[in-house]
């Protein structure tokens, strides 16, 4: 049995991922009246000096307070508020989104025949109460040819998504190895998101 919560997130991965777990939800997003002061951007940019772990968990942090206000303003009934961020990183290195195609096939160069890191961030607002967890998996990616890469880049998959790839994609040929959460490199880490949603009682065994 579950509960009902909001999804804070535009990304349809993390809906279809929360629906294994069957969870009732509804979409919490920036597209009403008086959402237009929220700066998407600005929330995702790194700080000087900023570790991937600490930069994850500080934008889901902000991207949840942004959330939790919205819902206010909207009059929205109560429920729990479920946000989350994944951000890939190479060492201390930092790789969101690409902004074009020619930043896509950039990352992917670099992340080719090493192994990277992708961090996922949770965190959950049930009334006064914040939960938050982080889900860290390592990705090993077989050396890539250009043609290789141009071919991915030119399907517009990597558009969009942390580190220019979604592991559910076609790129899932050229992984070698990995070592941790795969609905954490999707997007939402299941066990840590049911393990707060259990601690808030949305989820029930």
């Amino acid at each position: 049995m579950s509960g009902f919560i909001y999804l804070a997130s535009q990304s349809p991965r993390r809906r279809q991922l929360l629906e294994q777990l069957r969870v009732r939800h509804e979409l919490l997003l920036p597209n009403a009246p008086g959402d237009e002061g929220e700066d998407a951007e600005g929330l995702e940019a790194v700080l000087r000096g900023e570790s991937p772990g600490a930069y994850v968990q500080r934008v889901t942090a902000l991207k949840l307070d942004a959330a939790v206000a919205r819902h206010a303003r909207r009059g929205l009934a109560p429920a729990p508020i479920l946000c989350s961020d994944t951000t890939v990183a190479l060492g201390d290195r930092i790789y969101g989104k690409p902004v074009d195609a020619q930043d896509a096939a950039r990352m992917l160069a670099e992340l080719s025949g090493h192994e990277h890191q992708v961090l996922t961030a949770v965190a959950l607002q049930a009334g006064e109460r914040r939960l938050a967890a982080l889900s860290v998996s390592r990705v090993r990616f077989a050396a890539m040819t250009a043609a290789q890469i141009a071919a991915y880049v030119a399907s517009g998959e990597p558009m969009g998504k942390a580190g220019a790839y979604a592991i559910q994609g076609p790129v899932a040929q050229y992984v070698e190895n990995l070592n941790g959460s795969y609905t954490g490199i999707m997007g939402l880490p299941l066990f840590e998101t049911a393990r707060l949603l259990r601690a808030v009682g949305v989820l029930r065994d």
